[in-house]
């Protein structure tokens, strides 16, 4: 696909998703958002639309205590909360736990989603105490070394509970080294830790705390770019730079899902 109609398909989705929905989107079966509430909050690409497709490969029942590990403004989980109705622990670095009560306790959602401002590597949870563990668009900042998962988030799930995440990620022939310099000069001071499916795949495989790893590219990575890139938010406008170098050639949107296995905790911690 060419630069400029790479453009045009992202703009297209974008414009697509405001006009269809005009007033309110609908995410999920029952999820439906002042769009723009959803358009204020975003952080980047849409969370929404790719935990609505992440969800698809996982399950858990009504009730379920989740974990929301880098929830940002908290859209993941009040779709959460809404689409599953599950008890969310709301946990961010970035954000202020207060902010996001706010915006929580405004839907009717203060007694299903607890705010939580905490490191991911310094969690203030007991060991088994999640059902599920999800985390978009965050995993990548503290997660790329082999130990984060066996040492910090692992040991929070209960045996056969769920691990599943999603992180903008590389298409599959690429690696962080191999970007062009005019898309490294976007990085600024962050360590985002680009990598590929089959990288991520391989950290997780050598976790001793879970399952089989089933890792995939989102179908969705288009339009959620296309979302974020549709909203007046000054980082939104930054990134149509970014996309505009990056033109459909190297980025990729991805996801990992597993099982917490049955084993003793003091072994791996």
């Amino acid at each position: 696909m060419s630069v400029d109609m790479w453009q045009s398909t992202l703009v297209e989705i974008a414009f697509t998703s405001v006009v269809i929905y005009n007033f309110t989107m609908l995410y999920g079966k029952r999820t439906e958002l002042d769009d723009d509430f959803v358009l204020k909050n975003l952080m980047g690409p849409n969370c929404l639309t790719i935990l609505e497709e992440l969800m698809s490969h996982v399950s858990f029942a009504p009730g379920s205590r989740v974990l929301d590990l880098g929830c940002g403004t908290g859209l993941t989980s009040i779709f959460l909360a809404q689409e599953y109705d599950v008890q969310v622990f709301a946990t961010d670095l970035w954000i202020d736990a207060t902010d996001n009560h706010k915006r929580f306790s405004a839907l009717g959602l203060d007694d299903r989603i607890i705010p939580i401002h905490a490191d991911a590597h310094n969690l203030p949870y007991a060991n088994d105490f999640f059902d599920a563990v999800i985390s978009v668009d965050s995993y990548q900042y503290y997660g790329a070394d082999q130990e984060f998962l066996d040492a910090h988030l692992a040991p929070l799930v209960k045996p056969d509970g769920i691990i599943a995440v999603s992180m903008p990620g590389l298409q599959p022939s690429l690696e962080e080294g191999g970007l062009p310099d005019q898309l490294k000069a976007f990085w600024h001071y962050e360590i985002i830790n680009f990598n590929n499916l089959a990288w991520w795949e391989d950290l997780w495989s050598r976790s001793k705390m879970i399952g089989p790893v089933e890792a995939f590219p989102l179908t969705c990575h288009r339009r959620a770019w296309g979302e974020w890139l549709a909203s007046d938010n000054d980082y939104a406008q930054q990134d149509v730079q970014m996309m505009e170098v990056e033109g459909g050639k190297y980025f990729d949107t991805l996801a990992l899902v597993s099982t917490r296995v049955n084993c003793h905790i003091s072994s791996f911690t």
